[in-house]
């Protein structure tokens, strides 16, 4: 019988990820130039805003937000619709160090929480009246590993200046 890595090596985490509830936290879209928006053909250039936070709900108990913000723009900048999704989910967590909490904080969840907030932009843009907006994959590894890469660069200390001499 094969030994698994967690019991060959006793320093491998043997940690456990769940997830307990996922929901639509909050939503909101906007269209104030309807209905004269409609008449327009302008193809839309889009801004996407995308964002996490998390809370610490007790004992191994974290909830991760996802939050978007997609507004479309047409000629002489103005505004077809701003859909706005936070997409949120529980996620039970126990068992890594700090470092990896982190890192499944940072990616796992948002991975797991993506489609639905996908789903939601696109149906209430379609609703609104407007074509299909099919959001395209986000890797949130790469960011995550970004985002810790510009972390560690801020919190390595300049090199010291040496006092003046005088001569």
């Amino acid at each position: 019988m094969a030994e698994s890595e967690s019991t060959r090596n006793p320093e491998v985490a043997t940690g456990q990820v769940r997830i307990e509830r996922l929901y639509l936290k909050d939503s909101s879209f906007e269209s104030p130039q309807a209905p004269e928006i409609f008449g327009n053909r302008t193809t839309p250039e889009f801004q996407l805003e995308i964002n996490t936070r998390t809370a610490n709900l007790g004992p191994d108990r974290i909830e991760v937000v996802l939050g978007v913000t997609l507004r479309a723009r047409v000629e002489e900048a103005k505004t077809a619709f701003i859909a706005e999704v936070q997409y949120a989910g529980i996620f039970l967590i126990s068992g890594f160090d700090a470092p990896t909490t982190q890192r499944i904080l940072g990616t796992f969840c948002p991975n797991t929480l993506f489609p639905y907030i996908r789903e939601t932009v696109d149906s209430l843009v379609t609703r609104g009246g407007f074509p299909p907006v099919h959001l395209a994959p986000i890797n949130f590894d790469a960011l995550y590993a970004e985002a810790l890469r510009k972390q560690q660069q801020q919190a390595v200390p300049a090199p010291a200046v040496p006092p003046p001499v005088a001569h």
